[in-house]
C-alpha cells in the first residue's frame, strides 16, 4: 500500500491538497484523475511518499546519526529534522524501496502479543509504541508506526487499518479496526489471534498433505523419464547391435524411451499446458468459483476443507454477532474470512437476500445456501430456537477444529504412507528392467 499525495487548482482558482492510499502507483494516480475529472479539478502535481536516508547530528563534535524517514519531499525531512534541534549532513532518497509483506507469524504474534496487554489494561498507544520498538521486521514496524500517527491525529480505527489490508490481509485489518471502536477490544484481538493460528496451521497441514506430494510425484516423474528416455536406451541400444534379442520388459521399455524421444514436444505439452490452462481459468472470477466449489469435492481432503470453513465461518461469526437484528454485517464478514469464495458466494447471493427481503431466519437461510452440513443446521437451529444462536456457533467451531484437526493428522500419515508405497513401487520397476538388462548375453557362437 502506497500514499499520494496531490495538488490541485479549483475552477475558482482555489488550490487544494489531497492525499490517498492505493496497492500501485498506477492505481492511485488512476484514481486521482478520476477524482479531478469528477470535481473539476486542474490536477498541478502527484507525489509519492517514499523512504528517505538521512544523516545528523547534534553539535559540533557530537556523532553522526543514521535513520530513515517516509515523506513526500527531501524538504520536508530536512524541515522536520531542522525543527528537532539536528545539523543536517545529508538527506538521499532509497533507491531501491522494496516492501514486502511480513510473514504471517509476525502478524499472529503482533495480534496475539496485542490481546495480552489489552487484558492487562494497558492503553492501546502504549502497546503500539513498545511493539514498534521490539519488532525487526521493517514493513511491519513501518506500518504500525502510521497507523499510531494516525490514530493519535483522531483519525477513524477502521478506515486506518484498512488502507494496510495488503500488509494485515483483508479480513484481520477489518477486525483490528473494529476492535478500537468497539467495547470488548481485548476479545477481538484475541478472536482475530485465533483466526490466524488456525489458517497458518491449516495452510501448513494442507502443504503437507497436498503440495508437498504433489511435488515429490513431480520430482519422481521427472526422473523416470530421465532414465527412461535417455539413461536407459543408451545400455538396450547397444545390445541391439548386435542383433540380440531383448527380454519383454526391456523391449517394452524400449519402446517407451522411443517414443518419448521422437515425440518429446507431446510430452512436454501434456506436462506443461494442463497446468498453464487450469492457474489460468483459477484466476479468474467464474474459475476461482468453479475451483473453490471443486475443492469441497476431492476425495478425503474435501470433507476437511468444507469442515474448516464451517470452523472460520461461525468462529468469526460468535465475534461479531450482537443480536438477530443486527445479523446481516457478522454473517458477510465470517463469510469473506471462510477465505472460500463459493463459500462466501452461497452466502451473499442465497442466505443474506432470503433474510432481508423474506425476513428469513438464519438456520432457514444456511440450509437454502447449501454449504453447512447437517450437524452444523441442526445445531444452528436448535440455538436459534432457544435464543442461543452465538454460543452455538462456538461450539460448533470448536467441535469442528477438534475434528479436522484429528483428521488431517491421520490424512497426513496415509498420505505420506502411500507416497513411499509409490516410490517403492517405482525403483522396484527400475531395479527390474535394470536387473533384466544385466541378464542379457551374446549368442555363444557366430557364423562366418
Amino acid at each position: 500500500m502506497i500514499e499520494l499525495r496531490f495538488q490541485a487548482v479549483k475552477q475558482s482558482g482555489q488550490p487544494i491538497t489531497g492525499s490517498l492510499n492505493a496497492e500501485t502507483y498506477a492505481e492511485g494516480k488512476k484514481k486521482i484523475h478520476i477524482l479531478a475529472g469528477k470535481h473539476n479539478l486542474s490536477l498541478k502535481k502527484i507525489e509519492k511518499k517514499t523512504t528517505f536516508i538521512y544523516k545528523v547530528k547534534r553539535g559540533g563534535d557530537a556523532k553522526p546519526i543514521k535513520g530513515e524517514q517516509r515523506a513526500f519531499t527531501k524538504e520536508e525531512v530536512v524541515n522536520a529534522l531542522t525543527k528537532l534541534g539536528y545539523q543536517v549532513l545529508s538527506v538521499n532518497k532509497q533507491l531501491f524501496e522494496w516492501t514486502p509483506k511480513p510473514p504471517q507469524q509476525d502478524i499472529v504474534s503482533f495480534v496475539k502479543i496485542s490481546a495480552e496487554l489489552l487484558d492487562q489494561k494497558l492503553p492501546y498507544s502504549e502497546i503500539l509504541t513498545l511493539l514498534i520498538n521490539d519488532l525487526e521486521n521493517k514493513t511491519l514496524k513501518e506500518t504500525l508506526k502510521q497507523i499510531n500517527n494516525d490514530l493519535k491525529k483522531g483519525a477513524d480505527s477502521e478506515a486506518t487499518f484498512l488502507r494496510y489490508q495488503g500488509v494485515f490481509g483483508k479480513f484481520s485489518a477489518y477486525m483490528l479496526g473494529l476492535a478500537s471502536k468497539s467495547g470488548n477490544m481485548a476479545e477481538i484481538y484475541k478472536a482475530t489471534a485465533k483466526f490466524l493460528e488456525r489458517q497458518q496451521e491449516f495452510k501448513k497441514n494442507l502443504r503437507s498433505a497436498l503440495i508437498t506430494p504433489m511435488i515429490t510425484l513431480f520430482v519422481l516423474f521427472l526422473a523416470v523419464l530421465f532414465y527412461v528416455g535417455y539413461i536407459f536406451p543408451e545400455t538396450a541400444k547397444l545390445f541391439q547391435k548386435f542383433d540380440i534379442e531383448l527380454p519383454p520388459l526391456t523391449a517394452a521399455t524400449l519402446q517407451i524411451s522411443d517414443f518419448l524421444v521422437n515425440f518429446w514436444y507431446l510430452v512436454i505439452l501434456a506436462v506443461i499446458i494442463p497446468p498453464i490452462i487450469f492457474w489460468r481459468f483459477a484466476a479468474t472470477k467464474k474459475g476461482k468459483l468453479v475451483v473453490d466449489r471443486l475443492m469441497f469435492k476431492i476425495p478425503i481432503m474435501g470433507s476437511l476443507i468444507h469442515k474448516t470453513c464451517i470452523e472460520v465461518f461461525c468462529r468469526v461469526f460468535y465475534t461479531l454477532y450482537s443480536g438477530s437484528a443486527e445479523s446481516i454485517e457478522p454473517i458477510r464478514i465470517a463469510a469473506e474470512a471462510t477465505g472460500n469464495t463459493y463459500f462466501e458466494n452461497q452466502i451473499k447471493t442465497v442466505a443474506i437476500p432470503m433474510m432481508i427481503k423474506r425476513g428469513a431466519g438464519i438456520s432457514e437461510s444456511f440450509e437454502a445456501c447449501g454449504v453447512f452440513t447437517d450437524t452444523a443446521l441442526n445445531r444452528l437451529h436448535s440455538g436459534e430456537e432457544t435464543g442461543t444462536i452465538k454460543n452455538t456457533a462456538l461450539q460448533l467451531a470448536n467441535y469442528y477444529e477438534s475434528e479436522t484437526v484429528f483428521r488431517l493428522k491421520n490424512v497426513i500419515e496415509l498420505i505420506q504412507v502411500v507416497i513411499a508405497m509409490v516410490i517403492m513401487v517405482v525403483m522396484i520397476g527400475l531395479t527390474l528392467v535394470s536387473a533384466e538388462t544385466a541378464t542379457i548375453s551374446p549368442k555363444s557362437s557366430f557364423s562366418k
